[in-house]
């Protein structure tokens, strides 16, 4: 191998679009370098495109501020992608999926991770987005070996993510296998106790409700001794998660009447479509943490326990409800009104069986998160090995030539 420059095996390409409108692209991190329409069905940001960079295919492309985390691909077709990306064409003598597994190595990436460059703040407090730099990324040292060697590195490479790939795939089955049974489990048992007892709408199983507030926080979760609101996120699948939250700035007053407490009910009347609806219910919290204006905080009358709402409310009738009723200008960020939630159709069953009810489906919930849990570890294993795979071929630690069908 010889030791030289990254910028030696390609020309950076700055070639603008002008009045050449081929397909707008863009670098997934997961899928590399598609058409944009196949992402999102979201107009192009900027009407006029004639800034926009061409690209080839074969030619690299990178997000220069998520390359690090894996949006790097090699362009299968002609088109246009931002002016902020950059575009490589590989020299003659290199192969384009060998120089695309060297990016995404780990030890590459570490090499990019030292040279981000615009971390931190502007003079007028915004704050920068981290990038790699053209001339930064050039300037990494790299063993290159013969084209001959590169090609056989790419192949073996190719054959073998392709396999883990694969396996990560039927993991991602199983997975949402689990999680769609689940599901249709507790479906079932809703099912099952409206037909016998009927349902009644949450508004007349209501006593209370209210949203907290939310002051400008600082960017990280609240210490031990201060006072944190939380974020949206700490409602999620049936589930309080404390630690979302983002610290109260000393200079700020704290509202107290909005101090979470144990057996709080808790519904997110802001998120996502998909997320906007979740509730939950307390148990046992740090103290000062204040509820935040995205969160309503909800007492029930006696005829209802506050655990078998937050149970009824991941049932596939009052998601879709959700969803349906969610309002607002953006996809990331759907609102439901107070009245919308007080039409929830909710089984009335009695107190004695909701406990049975939450008994059954609070065991089957917790075997599907074991369940979970182990395919998530297994997922994991899987992407280690790929990148350990990748940085051991690119860096000469493994003989690709004898390591074959050997790798997982």
């Amino acid at each position: 191998m010889t030791v030289r420059r990254i910028k030696y095996q390609y020309r950076v390409i700055d070639q603008r679009a002008g009045n050449d409108q081929p397909p707008l692209l863009a670098v997934s991190i997961h899928h590399g370098v598609v058409r944009r329409d196949t992402l999102t069905d979201n107009l192009p940001r900027a009407e006029d495109l004639s800034n926009y960079k061409l690209c080839q295919p074969g030619d690299i492309v990178l997000n220069r501020m998520r390359a690090f985390q894996g949006a790097i691909g090699i362009s299968a077709q002609r088109g246009l992608v931002s002016p902020d990306y950059a575009v490589l064409r590989p020299s003659p003598d290199v192969d384009a999926r060998y120089l695309h597994h060297l990016f995404r190595s780990s030890w590459f990436v570490g090499e990019m991770v030292s040279r981000l460059r615009g971390i931190g703040n502007t003079e007028n407090g915004a704050v920068r987005t981290p990038r790699i730099n053209p001339e930064d990324l050039g300037d990494i040292a790299v063993d290159f070996p013969r084209i001959e060697e590169q090609r056989r590195i790419a192949d073996f490479l190719d054959a073998e993510t392709a396999r883990i790939d694969q396996l990560a795939i039927l993991q991602q089955t199983v997975r949402s296998s689990v999680e769609a049974r689940t599901v249709a489990q507790l479906d079932f048992k809703i099912d099952e106790l409206t037909a016998k007892y009927d349902t009644v709408p949450f508004r007349r199983m209501f006593w209370s409700i209210e949203q907290g507030v939310s002051p400008q926080c600082d960017n990280f979760p609240a210490g031990p001794e201060d006072w944190g609101v939380l974020k949206v996120s700490a409602v999620k699948n049936g589930t309080f998660l404390q630690d979302e939250n983002k610290q109260l700035p000393p200079d700020i007053k704290p509202e107290t009447r909005y101090e979470i407490k144990d057996r709080d009910l808790l519904i997110t009347r802001a998120n996502t479509p998909q997320l906007v609806g979740a509730a939950a219910v307390v148990n046992s919290p740090r103290p000062k943490l204040m509820l935040c204006d995205k969160i309503f905080r909800i007492a029930t009358t006696c005829d209802l326990l506050p655990e078998f709402l937050a149970l009824v409310s991941l049932g596939t009738r009052i998601r879709d409800m959700c969803a349906e009723a969610s309002h607002g200008t953006s996809q990331s960020m759907a609102n439901l009104k107070s009245e919308e939630i007080k039409r929830w159709p909710i089984p009335a069953a009695p107190a004695s069986v909701q406990q049975t009810a939450i008994k059954e489906m609070s065991a089957a919930k917790e075997h599907a998160r074991a369940l979970v849990s182990a395919i998530d570890n297994q997922l994991a294993l899987l992407a280690e090995r790929r990148q350990a795979l990748i940085a051991a071929a690119v860096t000469g630690q493994i003989d690709v030539t004898t390591a074959r069908g050997v790798a997982i």
